[in-house]
């Protein structure tokens, strides 16, 4: 585990939004990305009890939409004790850091678990 300010945790979730490719920045819409200390229960359950959640995409992927733009914003939400408990430097926080948020903006574009792993960010 290591130790991390929360602004400083915030910043690393910034910078590895600024790194990701420009034609995916302009595809995310109406997207909320936050940072929060720990998931809630119900978030908890998705993982039936196996492994540890880092983040998590609420809301309806593009390539499922219908018609016009939701009314509420999608939510990704990146936990940010999870992740620094199962980091033992801040240079492997950098790295999970960047491929969860890459995996969740990777639900809101429509990809698949199988998918995600086969790009490294599962």
């Amino acid at each position: 585990m290591i130790n991390m300010t929360n602004r400083e945790f915030v910043r690393l979730v910034r910078q590895a939004y600024r790194e990701m490719p420009d034609q995916v920045i302009q595809a995310l819409d109406n997207v909320d990305v936050v940072v929060e200390e720990w998931p809630g229960p119900d978030e908890e359950d998705l993982l039936g009890g196996e492994g540890t959640l880092f983040g998590l995409y609420s809301g309806v992927p593009l390539i499922d939409r219908e018609g016009g733009d939701p009314m509420l914003p999608d939510r990704i939400a990146i936990y940010r004790q999870p992740i620094l408990r199962s980091c033992s430097s801040r240079t492997e926080a950098e790295h999970e850091i960047k491929v969860t948020l890459w995996h969740e903006i990777g639900h809101y574009l429509g990809m698949s678990e199988d998918d995600l792993h086969r790009l490294g960010y599962g």
